[in-house]
């Protein structure tokens, strides 16, 4: 870093920021490098020092390559090529691709390179920077076409833009007043393993829907560790840490001590919720921004995270209140208009799963044109949303499924034994081949 950026980082140059972006996880990253490339003055705060750990299964699925800089190359640890299904264990299905459903990264490495990339464009990065608030009137705003972040300690640093990208937990969300309606709990493990339980899951991974409603457990190869992990609704702890456990040992891995064992909570966000206030933009994690039916939150990171820092440009060039305004509604209705209707349809995905987990397990398993809307989505050709919309026979099973009362416990399992217990294999056509990825050695 140059003598001029680091005094500009540290907070000796009092000039304004046009954009200052809170948070370097993917969605801050990917906004500090979309407004960067426009050559504007961008500084990204972490609060941490990078690489960083973060409780995740690291799966990068079409939607989220598609999002990512151009010339940036995944640090892929994997390639998927197969997914094993199974009911708490039971029922288990392996249904295999031709061509790679999607990869898996190291998070550490994954967020290092975005915010590398977000550098090269221009950011300046900022560890080791704590942000307590934000202030938009007051003292230490200067006019009103500025905001003030604040860090601990006091210093203020001063922006035309700012956008909060600082995780689930956020002060900047809680300064524009996002709202949640949907928080869940994720415990995962990183379990280092020998090389021939590695070759065992090489290019598969193992989704298990679990025992609480909304519950579903995960293992994702990643060389020579695996990452374990399961989620369900808060208010679940002590289910949810059993659940981890008997996935952990039904899969034969309790006798491998994990690197890591960390938890998570993910948060989504309710429909009427704000996602900006005056100058201010939220998005990724700090929004309540990710999937709810399988919480992924990487592509909704990364797409948002791109949108704020595209419309932050624009509201750091508003000359007046009026005119920020309109900006950061244009930035929410552009996150409504596409992020906001696939989270519409994983809000009914999720009713459903919670209600009838052995229909969709059947239906994903048994029935293969689900198996080729599972392949479409993951590899990006199309998202679920698309799906529903643009496919009849989609759209009339899920709104069946909404209307439809739950079954009884034993209807339900009647449903999933006439699927067969048995592991069956399936492929789809096509070229073996990464889909356009770009993938680094």
């Amino acid at each position: 870093m140059s003598s001029e950026n680091a005094d500009a980082a540290s907070g000796r140059d009092q000039r304004v920021w046009d954009v200052v972006v809170v948070g370097a996880g993917p969605a801050g990253a990917s906004a500090a490098y979309a407004a960067a490339v426009t050559g504007r003055r961008v500084l990204l705060l972490e609060k941490a020092q990078l690489p960083r750990y973060k409780t995740c299964g690291g799966g990068i699925i079409g939607p989220s390559r598609d999002a990512l800089p151009p010339g940036f190359e995944l640090p892929l640890k994997d390639r998927v090529h197969a997914v094993t299904f199974s009911m708490n264990g039971r029922l288990a299905r392996t249904r295999r691709s031709r061509r790679m459903l999607f990869g898996l990264v190291n998070r550490p490495e994954f967020d290092a390179a975005l915010v590398e990339h977000a550098e090269k464009a221009g950011a300046v990065l900022r560890t080791g920077a704590t942000v307590v608030r934000v202030e938009q009137h007051g003292p230490a705003v200067p006019d009103r076409r500025t905001a003030a972040v604040v860090l601990a300690g006091g210093e203020t640093v001063l922006a035309r833009a700012v956008v909060g990208a600082d995780g689930s937990a956020s002060r900047i969300g809680a300064h524009v007043g996002v709202k949640m309606d949907q928080v869940d709990l994720g415990l995962e493990a990183e379990i280092p393993v020998p090389a021939t339980v590695a070759e065992d899951w090489a290019g598969r991974v193992l989704i298990d829907w679990g025992p609480m409603p909304g519950s579903y457990g995960w293992v994702f190869p990643k060389g020579d560790v695996l990452t374990v992990g399961v989620i369900s609704a808060r208010g679940e702890g002590a289910a949810t840490k059993r659940y981890l456990e008997d996935f952990i040992a039904r899969l034969g891995l309790a006798g491998f001590e994990p690197a890591v064992s960390s938890g998570h909570l993910t948060r989504c966000r309710s429909d009427d919720s704000p996602l900006s206030r005056g100058r201010v933009l939220v998005c990724g994690d700090a929004a309540g921004m990710l999937e709810p039916w399988t919480r992924e939150g990487i592509s909704f990171a990364l797409r948002s995270g791109r949108l704020a820092g595209e419309w932050a440009v624009r509201v750091a060039e508003a000359g007046d209140a009026v005119d920020a305004r309109r900006q950061a509604l244009n930035y929410a209705f552009a996150v409504k208009a596409g992020l906001g209707v696939e989270m519409g349809v994983g809000r009914r995905m999720l009713s459903v799963f919670e209600r009838r987990p052995g229909i969709l397990h059947a239906t994903i398993t048994g029935f293969r044109p689900a198996w080729k809307a599972f392949s479409d989505i993951t590899r990006g050709a199309t998202t679920l949303a698309g799906l529903v919309r643009t496919h009849g026979l989609a759209r009339r099973a899920l709104e069946a499924m909404d209307r439809s009362r739950p079954v009884p416990a034993a209807q339900n399992g009647a449903a999933e034994a006439a699927d067969g217990a048995d592991t069956d294999t399936d492929t789809d056509g096509g070229p073996d081949g990464t889909g356009g990825m770009r993938v680094a050695s």
